[in-house]
């Protein structure tokens, strides 16, 4: 049965409850055995609470569209009472709640049986998640000698490994793309607060960080954001009006669209030839579908972008990270490179902070005109190399400006997805390719500011002239062929 079961999404597993073919308690069952049978390879599932998923199964879950699945949530945001967390780090080890999140609150009326949560690098501002709270990396289940990337890289990492059929994740810089493209899933990131971000925050890093899913298809996240969509109480802004729901969108193809492909990152920098030749494979593909693509590079300002997210997450986490020491020692419980972004935090003038909030306002505006009179789509690779090895992105450094944007860094690795986090604009990354050694190299595409129903119908596309459901990683008992 967990075989079976992980070779479902959640709309199916869920189909099975409906249909009294399994139920919620065995369901977990399986969800519990597959943590035990595999997590000690990847080290992606933590902070199980099983007793408080039998109460919730026993008291009566909701009637909701994934009733009885098993769902975990990142260790980091996605605040609850009945779930712990440690945050990705020492120093907020064991944190909990006295109110639930109201992300959390539509999550669980969706009728998900949550039971855990899934590693997170601290402060989730890398690209691999690699947290020493946890006592050693999260791998990917495709090959454990590379990342199944980050910040939500446990999130991938339990999807990808048949632990669960989708999880909750988050995506800053890239959070729920980069595992995505990592671990052969579906990665969207929303419009900016198409989500909720309270109670406990307004807004995630200036508004570029926003929740998201993992997923094994584009229908599990589209009805999982038709169920989590929408301000909540205080919100500070919200995002434009959908004009239909995302299920409803992913039924039938979107018009023909102008695509936009860049074969380089959005600087001209050349991207690993099999991630290339992957990215231009779908162009094709999006061409056989009837889609007009064209080559081309979005004009906007990506260094002085990058900088001003590097400047922001600094500071954010210097803020968070004091907060919590109240007078301790930063060395013993604090990781290299948040230590680094402290010092980093204190180099700068009071000013910069607003400084640079107006330079990601700037930029996007700059993205927006990008999709003025230009493309519907920008087709890209997600990241410019496959998944790199463990250890590449450990968190040991102190050097958080050479880690985030120097040579060899995070954004030479990651160059297109904090784009979109920047701007606001909805963006997907895609399975629909493979790197020589059988990885997952993640393809893509964003939108302009608000199609995000144009977004995931064109996604749902593309699904189903390339279906990727039968395409398992090894650990799940898959494989490519």
């Amino acid at each position: 049965m967990i075989g079976d079961l992980g070779a479902r999404d959640a709309t199916a597993v869920a189909e099975l409850v409906a249909a009294r073919e399994v139920t919620a308690e065995e369901l977990l069952d399986a969800a519990l055995a597959a943590v035990e049978a595999r997590n000690p390879a990847i080290n992606a599932v933590v902070l199980m609470q099983e007793e408080v998923a039998r109460r919730a199964i026993a008291a009566g879950l909701p009637d909701g569209p994934f009733k009885g699945v098993p769902f975990l949530l990142k260790d980091l945001g996605c605040e609850a009472v009945d779930f712990p967390s440690h945050n990705g780090s020492r120093l907020l080890a064991n944190t909990r709640y006295d109110r639930d999140s109201s992300i959390y609150a539509r999550i669980r009326a969706t009728g998900v049986v949550t039971f855990g949560r899934t590693t997170s690098p601290e402060g989730g501002i890398g690209a691999a998640t690699e947290a020493a709270v946890y006592g050693g990396p999260t791998r990917n289940p495709w090959n454990t000698d590379h990342t199944s990337g980050g910040s939500s890289g446990g999130a991938g990492a339990a999807v990808a490994a048949g632990i669960v059929a989708m999880a909750h994740g988050s995506d800053g810089g890239g959070s729920v793309r980069i595992p995505a493209a990592s671990c052969g899933l579906f990665g969207f990131k929303p419009t900016r607060a198409r989500l909720p971000d309270g109670p406990y925050v307004g807004e995630g890093w200036a508004g570029m960080a926003i929740d998201g899913f993992l997923t094994r298809s584009v229908r599990d996240t589209a009805v999982m954001l038709d169920a989590c969509a929408g301000p909540d109480l205080g919100a500070p802004y919200m995002a434009p009006a959908l004009t239909r729901s995302h299920a409803d969108a992913i039924s039938r193809p979107p018009r023909r669209l102008r695509v936009m492909i860049c074969d380089t990152t959005f600087t001209g920098a050349a991207i690993h030839p099999e991630v290339k030749a992957a990215m231009h494979q779908a162009g094709r593909l999006l061409e056989s579908l009837g889609h007009h693509v064209e080559p081309g590079r979005p004009n906007a300002d990506v260094p002085m972008m990058m900088r001003a997210w590097t400047d922001i997450v600094g500071v954010g986490t210097a803020l968070s990270v004091r907060k919590a020491l109240r007078g301790r020692d930063p060395a013993a419980l604090v990781e290299g490179v948040s230590r680094g972004a402290m010092a980093h935090a204190e180099t700068l003038h009071p000013t910069r902070y607003l400084e640079a909030v107006g330079e990601i306002h700037a930029f996007g505006r700059q993205m927006a005109a990008v999709f003025e009179g230009g493309p519907d789509v920008i087709l890209s690779a997600c990241l410019a190399e496959p998944p790199a090895k463990v250890g590449r992105f450990a968190h040991d450094t102190e050097d958080y400006l050479g880690y985030r944007i120097g040579p060899g860094g995070i954004f030479e690795y990651s160059p297109f997805c904090a784009v979109f986090n920047a701007s606001g604009q909805p963006a997907a990354s895609l399975p629909l390719g493979w790197s020589s050694d059988d990885l997952p190299v993640g393809v893509h595409l964003a939108m302009r500011f608000g199609a995000d129903e144009e977004l995931i119908a064109l996604c749902a596309e593309l699904e189903r002239a390339a279906p990727w459901a039968a395409i398992r990683a090894p650990l799940a008992g898959g494989s490519r062929h």
